[in-house]
């Protein structure tokens, strides 16, 4: 019998280079247990990623005209490594949490081969341009909030899939709008897939943390808010898409609550 999932998604999670991640998110067997009770040890160096692309603050990622085809490259890019950090995320949101019911792993599992195939996708697109991930820079912003909310699930599902993730619900119309605008209707219809799926794993994201609340008692409204604050969560800015958001499984609730932040003065 092969490993448990847990362990599976692990062994994709430590894959440095970008082929034997793919393959190995590919290989992992979903058919067997879980190992939710299993205690894993962490090993050095996760996640596991290439050499390149560099990794910079965002304020060092020059800004391009889409109209460019080197300009349409960097932004492909820069989706292809929101896709790469993503199918990451999945995996460590499988083996790092014990003590889940199976439907949540299985979930997650579903979450990192769409990602894979999102960045094969933009990937393969990409070369079509002359290049290929890792030819230009980019920044850390999902990872780094991965790593500050390691050690709480309920913390992880409230501010990675729910806010960070969710932002590309909102930005994806915009995006495609940008390429269709510039003549790349294979780039447009991938932001379809893209925002297809991603409608998915948000909804996936909602409800566990949905499910974590109640299993603490707490108010989703309330516990999202002091989390935000608690891990320093950035301000979303509007414009919303609020289609898409209530297709994820946002409650009315937390879209006013959403639209009401974004109206407040930020004082700067």
């Amino acid at each position: 019998m092969n490993a448990s999932l847990r362990v599976q998604a692990l062994h994709a999670l430590a894959a440095h280079d970008w082929p034997d991640k793919l393959a190995a998110v590919q290989a992992i067997d979903g058919n067997v247990p879980a190992g939710a009770g299993d205690v894993l040890a962490e090993p050095a160096g996760l996640p596991g990623r290439p050499q390149r692309p560099e990794l910079v603050p965002p304020a060092r990622l020059a800004q391009r005209s889409v109209r460019s085809p080197q300009g349409r490259a960097a932004l492909l890019h820069a989706l292809a490594h929101i896709e790469f950090n993503a199918i990451n995320l999945a995996l460590d949101a499988i083996w790092r949490y014990a003590g889940q019911p199976d439907a949540y792993y299985r979930d997650w599992l579903r979450v990192a081969r769409e990602e894979a195939g999102h960045f094969e996708l933009l990937n393969r697109h990409l070369g079509t341009l002359g290049h290929g991930y890792g030819d230009f820079p980019a920044h850390n912003g999902l990872w780094e909030m991965a790593e500050k909310t390691r050690a709480d699930l309920l913390a992880r599902l409230a501010l990675v899939p729910r806010t960070l993730e969710a932002r590309g619900l909102d930005a994806s119309p915009l995006i495609r709008a940008r390429l269709a605008e510039a003549g790349d209707a294979d780039g447009a219809a991938i932001l379809d897939i893209i925002l297809r799926d991603e409608i998915g794993h948000v909804a996936i994201g909602n409800h566990w943390f949905r499910h974590g609340c109640a299993q603490r008692g707490l108010d989703p409204l309330a516990c999202y808010a002091e989390l935000a604050s608690r891990y320093g969560a950035p301000r979303l800015r509007g414009p919303f898409n609020l289609q898409a958001r209530r297709a994820a499984g946002f409650a009315e609730d937390e879209l006013l609550a959403l639209q009401r932040a974004d109206e407040t003065p930020r004082g700067d």
